[in-house]
């Protein structure tokens, strides 16, 4: 048995969520905050038997993108303090961590 946490950005929190159901895995959802962009994410927590890890991860990789936003430099804590020009970063796409569960029951 695995537990599976995957941060998403929040504008493909719904596709996964909807994918993920229809796909027969039930999720929680948390709501979460970045700390580089301070940007909008939800967590997925999933657990599932071990032969199961891979199609969920597959599912969350189709439905995650990763999109590039512009920022001012100065929110980003550049050095050279050019709030004037904009700077690309990627953002989105999904973080996942699987971990071993010891212990698992419903009370």
């Amino acid at each position: 048995m695995k537990l599976i946490y995957a941060i998403i950005n929040n504008d493909d929190s719904h596709d996964v969520s909807s994918a993920l159901t229809k796909a027969g895995f039930f999720t929680t959802k948390l709501a979460s905050t970045g700390g580089f962009l301070m940007s909008g994410n939800t967590t997925f927590m999933i657990c599932a038997d071990d032969e199961n890890v891979d199609e969920i991860i597959e599912i969350i990789k189709e439905r995650s993108r990763r999109r590039k936003q512009f920022m001012p430099a100065a929110n980003i804590g550049s050095e050279m303090q050019t709030a004037g020009y904009p700077v690309e970063v990627v953002v989105g796409g999904a973080t996942i961590f699987v971990t071993d569960v010891e212990r698992f029951e419903k009370v």
